[in-house]
């Protein structure tokens, strides 16, 4: 493709790609002619992938370069899941309220049918607060109702096979281990409970915990692929 597709697949200035390119952040592409270069499909992923280290983790091209030339070790796999996750760890957005009003918006923004919001809602997976006689969705229930369209987008929804129930299942677990939790520390802190200093620590524990379920749940997922890819071998021999 041309400079001028680049640009406007990527919405990168003709002069940043040129600053990437000199600053070595991105290959030298390969020449058709004297007066003609050629950027393949690559061009638009590494783009996407440099504008999205600069904008939600504020790197500067020293880091990412480093990044980018690890990157090119990783198996496919590898590379898909750092895509998927500079996708959705967004610094930036956590600083912000990240708000949507009304039912439509929400299905707008996220691509949830309506009918699959409503099963959602029944559920307590995406629930919405009422404010001012308004639905109000929370950045948390925006980002929830984006994974299960991409889920079901790579092949891990109800026409794959894969059982929605599981999805309430999974949240009635987690809900009840939350409210469980929380009820238990909370009588044993209950002179400080509405102190600020309880306070700052809840957000940390908050967000650890959070990452603490992300990665022993992606842990389990990796354990039991190789266990079950194992077995298919041995059955195989």
């Amino acid at each position: 493709m041309k400079m001028s597709e680049l640009t406007e697949r990527t919405g990168v200035p003709k002069e940043t790609i040129h600053y990437y390119l000199r600053e070595g952040v991105l290959r030298k592409p390969h020449k058709k002619g004297k007066n003609r270069t050629d950027y393949n499909e690559s061009y638009v992923e590494q783009i996407h992938i440099i504008k999205g280290l600069q904008d939600n983790y504020f790197l500067p091209l020293s880091v990412i370069k480093k990044i980018i030339k690890e990157q090119k070790r990783q198996s496919l796999l590898e590379k898909s899941s750092f895509q998927l996750l500079n996708e959705y760890f967004k610094p930036l957005e956590r600083l912000l309220t990240g708000e949507i009003k009304g039912r439509e918006a929400f299905q707008e923004v996220t691509g949830l049918s309506s009918t699959w919001l409503t099963k959602m809602e029944e559920w307590e997976v995406i629930t919405a607060e009422i404010k001012n006689g308004q639905l109000v969705y929370s950045q948390d229930d925006i980002i929830i109702g984006k994974l299960l369209v991409d889920m079901d987008r790579l092949g891990f929804g109800p026409k794959d096979g894969y059982d929605p129930e599981n999805i309430k299942r999974i949240s009635d677990f987690v809900r009840n281990y939350v409210q469980t939790s929380q009820r238990d520390y909370y009588q044993s802190n209950l002179e400080r409970v509405i102190s600020k200093e309880l306070t700052e620590k809840e957000v940390k524990i908050r967000e650890m915990m959070s990452l603490f379920f992300y990665h022993l749940y992606r842990k389990l997922v990796r354990e039991e692929f190789k266990h079950l890819r194992s077995s298919v071998a041995e059955e195989a021999r």
